[in-house]
């Protein structure tokens, strides 16, 4: 497949590339760096509700869920139970803020090789666990497995892949997150009808798989040339963006990767200036993006999906099929937003998305609280129970083609590269300190505000979509190193971006002076 692109922003420069197999095989294979955040999402919820493991180290819960009169609301709320499934984001949001001067030291690949060894351990702590404190130490080092991860992985993708195709490309993280939940909920679904302390065991200890697949994929991987400039390695960043462009044409690409290297060399201290002015725009988004991104509600119900419809009325094992299924919806309407993030553009799908979660998390507070009230008493009849379902599977289909995706999307391809580093971790920083408040808080959360806890979230996916509507312009098919030109045309951050930021390459500067 040959051609360029043409861009809707004034100045940006066309790029001649061919979409070769290498490049393909190799963003597929990148992608796998979402497979362990994605298998922790999935396991930790399912793992939560089974009688075994509650047994064995949260008997408090199993004794809520034996009574009689225990509030719906209520029967899973404990702060220990709830460490177990946050205590992993804590240790992700410290890991990525070392991850990005690994990433931008090192390269990329090793960033994600270091992640998915750290997750292989703390699997392996996990799986063998004899008490709680074996079990957090395992949390913990999955944590900073998922912050490698998830620091350097979108970066890898929005390098590597085209101008034209990054969002495609870069949301095969995604589809491999929910790729790797989905799988979790299936192998959850089988291990919770085995007797014994087996079924858990045999849950958390396959986290192993997808951190091995991670570091052989690490290994084999190519780094990007914007890694391998930074690094001082300018010929063979131009043998690489040959290889992965597939054509030998790559002089004006290539040059303002040396032009965005050489700026970024001026950059000392990343940390330091990415509070400057002219950085504005990427330091709001990177910090708002994924703030809206928790406070969408979503990971109340990928991590605790089973706890949730349990709550509901569901049967254990109808539960688990439940969370199943809306996983399996979640990542078929992911490739939603692969198919349709560089045509229709980013502020569709975010636009459309939050209407879409808004409609439906109003919907599902409104029947809860009707038959549940504010007492956490009543029951939920069978066609009301499918309906709740039913609008849940709505609710995580408008977040698999809009926050779900973007939410890693956008804040890896905003930034310039002298900045890109810090401005991913924290992202990944915000991301998981987020993760973290929601996971520790939600089963508090949902035993004192009842119902309304999802009106709660339905205010902020409010106001996320008008955040979205005001503040962010369109960047699909804008090469990642002409990105500035997107911020000097918008009406508020373009006063934040002087004229010499606007990517204006050696070239042109030597024409403008002859």
């Amino acid at each position: 497949m040959a051609g360029g692109f043409v861009s809707q922003t004034p100045g940006v420069r066309n790029y001649n590339y061919k979409l070769t197999p290498k490049v393909f095989i190799t963003c597929f294979i990148g992608a796998f760096g979402g497979l362990i955040f994605g298998y922790d999402l999935g396991i930790s919820g399912g793992v939560t509700q089974m009688k075994p493991f509650l047994e064995e180290f949260f008997p408090e819960v199993q004794k809520k869920m034996k009574s009689a009169h225990q509030d719906e609301y209520c029967r899973f709320d404990s702060q220990l139970l709830t460490l177990f499934t946050s205590s992993l984001y804590v240790a992700a949001l410290i890991s990525s803020l070392f991850a990005s001067t690994i990433t931008r030291l090192f390269g990329r690949k090793w960033s994600m090789f270091l992640g998915g060894f750290t997750f292989f351990v703390g699997s392996a702590f996990n799986g063998f666990a004899q008490n709680i404190a074996m079990l957090l130490i395992g949390r913990i080092l999955l944590g900073f497995g998922v912050g490698f991860a998830n620091q350097s992985v979108p970066v890898y993708l929005s390098e590597m892949a085209p101008p034209n195709l990054r969002g495609a490309f870069n949301n095969g993280f995604q589809v491999a997150i929910i790729f790797g939940i989905v799988v979790a909920t299936i192998i959850n679904y089988f291990t919770a009808q085995l007797k014994g302390n087996i079924g858990w065991r045999i849950s958390l200890g396959l986290a192993c798989v997808p951190a091995m697949m991670i570091m052989i994929g690490a290994l084999i991987l190519p780094d990007t040339p914007n890694s391998l400039i930074e690094r001082g390695f300018t010929e063979e960043a131009k043998k690489m963006l040959q290889s992965i462009r597939g054509t030998s044409e790559v002089d004006e690409e290539f040059q303002d990767l040396i032009d965005a290297s050489e700026e970024s060399k001026q950059v000392k201290h990343p940390w330091k200036n990415i509070l400057l002015p002219r950085y504005r725009p990427q330091l709001i988004m990177t910090c708002f993006i994924p703030f809206f991104q928790q406070l969408t509600g979503i990971n109340v119900i990928t991590f605790y999906a089973p706890v949730l419809f349990q709550t509901l009325g569901f049967g254990s094992k109808a539960s688990l099929l439940s969370a199943m299924v809306t996983g399996i919806i979640e990542l078929l309407c992911t490739f939603v937003s692969v198919f349709t993030v560089d045509r229709f553009g980013r502020r569709v799908l975010f636009l459309q998305g939050g209407v879409q979660m808004l409609i439906s998390q109003i919907a599902i507070g409104v029947m809860i609280g009707v038959k549940y009230g504010t007492v956490g008493t009543g029951n939920i009849g069978k066609s009301d129970a499918d309906l709740i379902v039913a609008l849940i599977c709505i609710y995580v289909a408008g977040f698999a083609w809009s926050w779900g995706p973007l939410g890693w999307l956008v804040p890896s391809e905003i930034s310039p590269l002298e900045i890109r580093s810090a401005a991913q971790a924290i992202n990944v920083a915000v991301n998981m300190f987020f993760t973290f408040l929601v996971a520790q808080l939600f089963l508090t959360m949902l035993c004192h505000m009842k119902f309304g806890l999802f009106f709660f979230f339905a205010v902020f996916v409010f106001i996320m979509t008008i955040f979205i509507y005001l503040m962010l312009p369109e960047t699909k098919n804008v090469p990642i190193e002409e990105m500035n030109r997107v911020w000097k045309a918008h009406w508020f951050w373009g006063r934040f971006i002087p004229d010499e930021a606007v990517g204006v390459s050696a070239v042109e500067m030597q024409q403008k002076s002859v």
